[in-house]
């Protein structure tokens, strides 16, 4: 984890923890000549852009009084939901994602693929169960949790 994204998890969480709302994830990435701190946020029966201004103002402000300044360069502010197909980082992201569709990319292929989109139908501390179409068939594969690179809800079309 980088300093920056340390330092605003530790000036962010008490800005979210006052207002029952979730961490979901933090980016500072260049994009381009610019940078950017991204904030992703979310609460059970999703955030709106209300909260998310005012969260953006109270860690602006808890970023301005810093000193040393953690961001010495530029960079814009992003404080936003995570989305329709928000990641699942956390135990508790995959938790909530059980019996729901969700895109899983793998570090190296399994059985061929390193890409599945299906059902979570089980999870453990060692894999996740999905439910998959293989063209007109139903599947179901066993992916081991340590071979997860990334992993988000998905929409099914």
């Amino acid at each position: 984890m980088s300093t920056v994204v340390k330092t605003v998890t530790e000036l962010v969480t008490p800005i979210l923890e006052e207002k029952d709302f979730e961490l979901v994830d933090i980016e500072f990435v260049k994009e381009g000549k610019s940078w950017y701190l991204r904030v992703f946020i979310d609460k059970p029966a999703g955030i709106n852009i209300e909260e998310c201004a005012l969260v953006s103002d109270q860690l602006s402000e808890a970023l301005d009084n810093c000193d040393p300044d953690p961001i010495p360069q530029a960079y814009y502010l992003e404080v936003s939901s995570p989305g329709a197909e928000r990641p699942l980082k956390k135990q508790s992201d995959f938790e909530r994602a059980v019996h729901k569709y969700i895109h899983v990319s793998l570090y190296r292929p399994l059985n061929g693929t390193k890409v599945y989109e299906g059902t979570l139908v089980e999870l453990s501390d060692q894999f996740l169960k999905l439910e998959y179409m293989d063209k007109t068939r139903k599947k179901q594969i066993e992916i081991p949790r340590d071979q997860v690179a990334k992993a988000r809800l998905a929409i099914k079309f």
